[in-house]
Protein backbone atom coordinates (compact mmCIF):
# COMPACT_ATOMS: atom_id res chain seq x y z
CA UNK A 1 0.00 0.00 0.00
CA UNK A 2 2.66 2.18 0.35
CA UNK A 3 3.34 2.82 -2.89
CA UNK A 4 0.32 3.28 -4.27
CA UNK A 5 0.13 6.92 -4.84
CA UNK A 6 3.49 7.10 -6.29
CA UNK A 7 2.74 7.08 -9.84
CA UNK A 8 2.46 10.03 -11.38
CA UNK A 9 -0.05 12.06 -13.06
CA UNK A 10 2.16 13.12 -15.69
CA UNK A 11 4.24 10.82 -16.41
CA UNK A 12 6.79 10.55 -19.81
CA UNK A 13 5.20 10.81 -22.63
CA UNK A 14 5.60 7.76 -24.84
CA UNK A 15 5.76 8.73 -28.69
CA UNK A 16 2.27 7.29 -30.54
CA UNK A 17 2.56 4.89 -32.77
CA UNK A 18 2.49 6.17 -36.67
CA UNK A 19 -0.80 4.88 -37.15
CA UNK A 20 -2.08 5.97 -34.05
CA UNK A 21 -0.75 9.57 -35.57
CA UNK A 22 -2.47 9.21 -38.79
CA UNK A 23 -5.98 7.99 -37.23
CA UNK A 24 -5.55 10.92 -34.67
CA UNK A 25 -5.56 13.74 -37.58
CA UNK A 26 -8.05 11.90 -39.37
CA UNK A 27 -10.40 12.47 -36.10
CA UNK A 28 -9.31 15.74 -35.73
CA UNK A 29 -10.09 16.94 -39.14
CA UNK A 30 -13.97 16.29 -37.67
CA UNK A 31 -15.75 17.79 -34.76
CA UNK A 32 -13.88 16.75 -31.25
CA UNK A 33 -16.12 16.78 -27.96
CA UNK A 34 -15.23 20.25 -25.71
CA UNK A 35 -15.88 17.62 -22.79
CA UNK A 36 -15.69 14.03 -22.23
CA UNK A 37 -17.04 12.34 -19.07
CA UNK A 38 -15.90 8.52 -18.14
CA UNK A 39 -17.47 6.40 -15.53
CA UNK A 40 -13.86 4.24 -14.96
CA UNK A 41 -16.29 1.32 -14.12
CA UNK A 42 -14.52 -2.58 -13.97
CA UNK A 43 -11.46 -1.99 -11.81
CA UNK A 44 -11.91 -4.96 -9.11
CA UNK A 45 -13.43 -7.25 -12.07
CA UNK A 46 -10.16 -6.81 -14.30
CA UNK A 47 -8.31 -7.21 -11.09
CA UNK A 48 -10.21 -10.57 -10.45
CA UNK A 49 -9.62 -11.25 -14.13
CA UNK A 50 -6.16 -11.04 -13.68
CA UNK A 51 -5.79 -12.38 -9.84
CA UNK A 52 -4.35 -9.56 -8.91
CA UNK A 53 -5.79 -7.27 -5.44
CA UNK A 54 -8.14 -5.12 -5.99
CA UNK A 55 -5.99 -1.81 -4.62
CA UNK A 56 -4.02 -2.89 -7.83
CA UNK A 57 -6.87 -3.16 -9.84
CA UNK A 58 -7.63 -0.03 -8.74
CA UNK A 59 -4.32 1.47 -9.01
CA UNK A 60 -4.16 0.47 -12.64
CA UNK A 61 -7.12 1.85 -13.46
CA UNK A 62 -5.52 5.52 -12.31
CA UNK A 63 -2.47 4.56 -14.49
CA UNK A 64 -5.24 4.15 -17.04
CA UNK A 65 -6.93 7.83 -16.09
CA UNK A 66 -3.11 9.02 -16.75
CA UNK A 67 -2.98 7.50 -20.68
CA UNK A 68 -6.45 8.87 -21.06
CA UNK A 69 -6.08 12.85 -19.85
CA UNK A 70 -2.69 11.87 -22.45
CA UNK A 71 -4.79 11.22 -25.30
CA UNK A 72 -7.28 14.05 -24.16
CA UNK A 73 -4.82 16.74 -24.52
CA UNK A 74 -3.12 15.10 -27.61
CA UNK A 75 -6.92 15.63 -29.40
CA UNK A 76 -7.75 18.95 -27.89
CA UNK A 77 -10.44 18.08 -25.48
CA UNK A 78 -10.42 20.95 -22.79
CA UNK A 79 -12.12 19.31 -20.43
CA UNK A 80 -12.71 15.73 -18.99
CA UNK A 81 -14.43 14.34 -15.79
CA UNK A 82 -14.28 11.22 -14.43
CA UNK A 83 -16.34 9.17 -11.74
CA UNK A 84 -13.63 8.60 -9.24
CA UNK A 85 -16.00 7.41 -6.28
CA UNK A 86 -19.69 7.15 -5.77
CA UNK A 87 -21.46 7.86 -2.34
CA UNK A 88 -22.78 4.09 -2.90
CA UNK A 89 -19.36 3.29 -2.19
CA UNK A 90 -18.84 3.86 1.42
CA UNK A 91 -21.17 0.77 1.56
CA UNK A 92 -18.06 -1.50 0.35
CA UNK A 93 -16.26 -3.10 2.67
CA UNK A 94 -14.46 -1.72 5.67
CA UNK A 95 -11.07 -2.55 3.77
CA UNK A 96 -11.69 -1.83 0.73
CA UNK A 97 -13.14 1.97 1.40
CA UNK A 98 -10.19 2.02 3.69
CA UNK A 99 -7.93 0.83 0.96
CA UNK A 100 -9.57 3.70 -1.40
CA UNK A 101 -9.60 6.63 1.11
CA UNK A 102 -5.60 5.47 1.13
CA UNK A 103 -5.52 5.89 -2.79
CA UNK A 104 -7.07 8.73 -3.18
CA UNK A 105 -5.23 10.74 -0.83
CA UNK A 106 -1.92 9.65 -2.22
CA UNK A 107 -3.09 10.77 -5.68
CA UNK A 108 -3.98 13.89 -4.68
CA UNK A 109 -0.69 14.30 -2.39
CA UNK A 110 1.24 13.66 -5.98
CA UNK A 111 -0.78 16.60 -7.49
CA UNK A 112 1.37 18.94 -5.15
CA UNK A 113 4.80 17.43 -6.45
CA UNK A 114 3.51 18.05 -10.13
CA UNK A 115 2.45 21.52 -9.66
CA UNK A 116 4.68 22.53 -12.29
CA UNK A 117 3.42 20.05 -15.11
CA UNK A 118 -0.23 21.52 -14.08
CA UNK A 119 0.72 25.00 -14.40
CA UNK A 120 2.54 24.20 -17.99
CA UNK A 121 -0.10 22.00 -19.19
CA UNK A 122 -2.65 24.85 -17.68
CA UNK A 123 -5.14 22.12 -15.93
CA UNK A 124 -7.64 23.25 -13.15
CA UNK A 125 -9.02 20.84 -10.92
CA UNK A 126 -12.13 20.61 -9.47
CA UNK A 127 -14.14 17.76 -6.87
CA UNK A 128 -17.40 17.73 -7.41
CA UNK A 129 -19.02 15.83 -4.45
CA UNK A 130 -19.85 15.96 -1.00
CA UNK A 131 -16.27 16.23 -0.04
CA UNK A 132 -17.54 17.07 3.54
CA UNK A 133 -18.34 12.83 3.76
CA UNK A 134 -14.64 11.56 2.90
CA UNK A 135 -12.05 11.37 5.94
CA UNK A 136 -10.09 14.46 7.30
CA UNK A 137 -6.95 13.92 5.44
CA UNK A 138 -8.45 13.11 2.18
CA UNK A 139 -10.57 16.41 2.05
CA UNK A 140 -7.51 17.90 3.32
CA UNK A 141 -5.84 16.49 -0.13
CA UNK A 142 -8.54 17.10 -1.99
CA UNK A 143 -8.83 21.47 -1.12
CA UNK A 144 -4.70 21.61 -1.71
CA UNK A 145 -4.70 20.11 -4.94
CA UNK A 146 -8.31 22.64 -5.72
CA UNK A 147 -6.27 25.29 -4.26
CA UNK A 148 -3.11 25.12 -6.30
CA UNK A 149 -4.51 24.29 -9.55
CA UNK A 150 -7.95 27.16 -8.76
CA UNK A 151 -6.08 30.19 -11.28
CA UNK A 152 -5.45 27.72 -14.69
CA UNK A 153 -8.26 27.76 -17.25
CA UNK A 154 -6.83 26.25 -20.32
CA UNK A 155 -8.19 22.21 -19.23
CA UNK A 156 -10.41 21.36 -16.52
CA UNK A 157 -9.87 18.11 -14.78
CA UNK A 158 -13.49 17.38 -12.55
CA UNK A 159 -12.99 14.60 -10.45
CA UNK A 160 -16.47 13.25 -8.95
CA UNK A 161 -15.74 11.91 -5.50
CA UNK A 162 -18.24 11.42 -2.59
CA UNK A 163 -20.72 12.23 -5.68
CA UNK A 164 -24.52 11.20 -6.77
CA UNK A 165 -26.54 13.12 -9.55
CA UNK A 166 -29.39 12.57 -6.64
CA UNK A 167 -27.17 14.27 -3.97
CA UNK A 168 -26.08 17.17 -6.16
CA UNK A 169 -29.61 17.59 -7.21
CA UNK A 170 -30.53 17.88 -3.54
CA UNK A 171 -27.98 19.99 -2.58
CA UNK A 172 -28.77 22.51 -5.07
CA UNK A 173 -32.18 22.59 -4.28
CA UNK A 174 -30.90 23.56 -0.48
CA UNK A 175 -28.93 26.03 -1.75
CA UNK A 176 -31.65 27.70 -3.39
CA UNK A 177 -34.13 27.23 -0.54
CA UNK A 178 -31.57 29.37 1.43
CA UNK A 179 -31.59 31.83 -0.96
CA UNK A 180 -35.05 32.44 -0.74
CA UNK A 181 -35.46 31.92 2.42
CA UNK A 182 -32.36 34.91 2.95
CA UNK A 183 -34.05 36.94 0.62
CA UNK A 184 -30.98 36.76 -2.11
CA UNK A 185 -33.57 35.21 -4.50
CA UNK A 186 -37.51 35.01 -5.32
CA UNK A 187 -39.60 32.04 -6.15
CA UNK A 188 -39.58 33.45 -9.22
CA UNK A 189 -35.97 33.75 -10.38
CA UNK A 190 -35.59 30.01 -9.91
CA UNK A 191 -35.45 28.11 -13.62
CA UNK A 192 -33.75 25.59 -15.14
CA UNK A 193 -30.62 27.31 -15.93
CA UNK A 194 -30.23 28.63 -12.09
CA UNK A 195 -30.41 24.97 -10.62
CA UNK A 196 -27.91 24.33 -12.72
CA UNK A 197 -25.68 26.38 -11.54
CA UNK A 198 -26.33 25.74 -8.18
CA UNK A 199 -24.97 22.53 -8.66
CA UNK A 200 -21.24 20.73 -7.45
CA UNK A 201 -20.50 21.51 -11.54
CA UNK A 202 -22.23 24.53 -12.11
CA UNK A 203 -19.04 26.13 -13.63
CA UNK A 204 -18.31 23.39 -15.74
CA UNK A 205 -19.64 22.99 -19.26
CA UNK A 206 -22.43 19.89 -20.22
CA UNK A 207 -20.28 16.68 -21.46
CA UNK A 208 -20.45 16.14 -24.86
CA UNK A 209 -19.76 12.66 -25.09
CA UNK A 210 -19.83 10.14 -21.90
CA UNK A 211 -17.96 7.02 -21.74
CA UNK A 212 -18.35 3.74 -19.82
CA UNK A 213 -16.22 0.55 -19.63
CA UNK A 214 -17.26 -2.72 -18.35
CA UNK A 215 -20.32 -3.88 -20.34
CA UNK A 216 -22.93 -2.01 -18.32
CA UNK A 217 -25.49 -0.05 -19.66
CA UNK A 218 -26.29 2.35 -17.26
CA UNK A 219 -25.17 6.01 -15.72
CA UNK A 220 -25.38 4.59 -11.81
CA UNK A 221 -26.31 8.25 -10.76
CA UNK A 222 -23.60 10.53 -12.57
CA UNK A 223 -24.24 13.24 -14.30
CA UNK A 224 -28.20 12.48 -13.99
CA UNK A 225 -29.00 16.15 -14.91
CA UNK A 226 -26.04 16.97 -17.02
CA UNK A 227 -26.29 14.12 -19.86
CA UNK A 228 -29.25 15.25 -21.62
CA UNK A 229 -27.50 15.73 -24.85
CA UNK A 230 -24.80 13.84 -24.38
CA UNK A 231 -24.04 11.43 -26.98
CA UNK A 232 -23.58 7.87 -24.55
CA UNK A 233 -20.76 4.93 -25.33
CA UNK A 234 -21.25 1.98 -23.41
CA UNK A 235 -17.69 -0.78 -23.77
CA UNK A 236 -17.94 -4.35 -23.12
CA UNK A 237 -14.26 -4.15 -21.92
CA UNK A 238 -13.09 -3.55 -18.12
CA UNK A 239 -11.34 0.58 -17.87
CA UNK A 240 -8.14 -0.94 -17.08
CA UNK A 241 -8.35 -2.13 -21.03
CA UNK A 242 -9.48 1.06 -22.08
CA UNK A 243 -7.02 1.69 -25.49
CA UNK A 244 -6.89 4.44 -27.24
CA UNK A 245 -8.63 2.85 -30.53
CA UNK A 246 -11.54 2.31 -28.24
CA UNK A 247 -11.51 6.15 -27.10
CA UNK A 248 -11.25 7.05 -30.93
CA UNK A 249 -14.49 4.81 -31.59
CA UNK A 250 -16.57 6.76 -29.01
CA UNK A 251 -15.72 9.88 -30.76
CA UNK A 252 -16.50 8.76 -34.20
CA UNK A 253 -19.77 7.67 -32.78
CA UNK A 254 -20.20 11.14 -31.07
CA UNK A 255 -19.34 12.87 -34.29
CA UNK A 256 -21.77 10.98 -36.46
CA UNK A 257 -24.50 11.89 -34.03
CA UNK A 258 -23.49 15.32 -33.20
CA UNK A 259 -26.09 17.40 -35.65
CA UNK A 260 -28.92 15.62 -33.90
CA UNK A 261 -27.48 16.26 -30.48
CA UNK A 262 -27.08 20.08 -31.80
CA UNK A 263 -30.79 20.41 -33.06
CA UNK A 264 -32.07 18.96 -30.04
CA UNK A 265 -29.82 21.71 -27.83
CA UNK A 266 -31.13 24.71 -30.28
CA UNK A 267 -34.57 23.39 -29.96
CA UNK A 268 -34.17 23.66 -25.89
CA UNK A 269 -32.75 26.58 -25.47
CA UNK A 270 -34.88 28.48 -27.75
CA UNK A 271 -37.65 26.99 -25.37
CA UNK A 272 -36.31 27.69 -22.04
CA UNK A 273 -35.68 31.82 -23.68
CA UNK A 274 -38.87 31.76 -24.48
CA UNK A 275 -40.50 30.38 -21.06
CA UNK A 276 -38.26 33.02 -19.21
CA UNK A 277 -39.53 35.68 -21.30
CA UNK A 278 -42.89 34.66 -20.40
CA UNK A 279 -42.26 34.30 -16.50
CA UNK A 280 -40.67 37.93 -16.40
CA UNK A 281 -43.23 39.34 -18.57
CA UNK A 282 -46.18 37.90 -15.95
CA UNK A 283 -43.88 38.77 -13.23
CA UNK A 284 -43.15 42.49 -14.34
CA UNK A 285 -46.58 43.02 -14.25
CA UNK A 286 -47.62 41.62 -11.32
CA UNK A 287 -44.92 43.46 -9.85
CA UNK A 288 -46.28 46.89 -11.39
CA UNK A 289 -49.80 46.60 -10.75
CA UNK A 290 -48.89 45.77 -7.20
CA UNK A 291 -46.99 48.88 -7.00
CA UNK A 292 -50.15 50.80 -8.27
CA UNK A 293 -48.20 51.46 -11.68
CA UNK A 294 -50.19 52.19 -15.14
CA UNK A 295 -49.27 49.69 -18.07
CA UNK A 296 -49.63 51.76 -21.18
CA UNK A 297 -47.06 51.17 -23.73
CA UNK A 298 -44.18 50.48 -21.42
CA UNK A 299 -44.14 47.22 -20.82
CA UNK A 300 -41.25 46.38 -22.83
CA UNK A 301 -39.41 48.87 -20.26
CA UNK A 302 -41.06 47.44 -17.08
CA UNK A 303 -40.26 43.57 -18.60
CA UNK A 304 -36.33 45.12 -19.35
CA UNK A 305 -36.08 46.65 -15.93
CA UNK A 306 -37.77 43.65 -14.28
CA UNK A 307 -34.97 41.42 -16.52
CA UNK A 308 -32.13 43.31 -15.16
CA UNK A 309 -33.36 42.96 -11.57
CA UNK A 310 -33.85 39.25 -11.79
CA UNK A 311 -30.25 38.85 -13.05
CA UNK A 312 -28.77 40.77 -10.52
CA UNK A 313 -30.04 38.88 -7.84
CA UNK A 314 -29.04 35.86 -9.62
CA UNK A 315 -25.59 36.83 -10.31
CA UNK A 316 -25.03 38.10 -6.78
CA UNK A 317 -26.09 34.82 -5.41
CA UNK A 318 -24.48 32.41 -7.61
CA UNK A 319 -20.94 35.01 -6.22
CA UNK A 320 -22.05 34.00 -2.99
CA UNK A 321 -22.46 30.10 -3.49
CA UNK A 322 -18.99 29.98 -5.53
CA UNK A 323 -16.96 32.12 -2.75
CA UNK A 324 -19.04 29.95 -0.30
CA UNK A 325 -17.03 26.69 -1.22
CA UNK A 326 -14.09 28.51 -2.02
CA UNK A 327 -14.07 29.39 1.32
CA UNK A 328 -15.34 25.27 2.68
CA UNK A 329 -11.49 24.42 0.23
CA UNK A 330 -9.31 26.92 1.99
CA UNK A 331 -10.99 25.74 5.41
CA UNK A 332 -10.03 22.38 4.80
CA UNK A 333 -6.19 22.96 2.72
CA UNK A 334 -3.07 22.99 4.46
CA UNK A 335 -1.18 25.09 2.30
CA UNK A 336 -0.63 28.61 2.10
Amino acid sequence: MANQGDSAWFPERKDASFIQKICCKIIKSGVIPKHVAFIMDGNRRYALKMKFSRIAGHSMGFDKLTETLEWCLDLGIREVTVYAFSIENFKRSKDEVEDLMTLAKGKFDRLLLERDKIDKHGICIRVFGDVALLPPDVQAAVANAVKISRHNNRAFLNVCLAYTARNEMTNAMKELAVGVENQMLRPSDICEDLLEKCMYSGEASQPDLIIRTSGEVRLSDFLLWQSCYSCLAFLDIYWPEFTIWNFLWCIVRFQLSYDKIQDGKHYNDQMKKRLQLASDKENALKEARMAGAIVNNNMDDLVEHYRLEREKRVNNFINYLHNKRIEFMNSRSTID
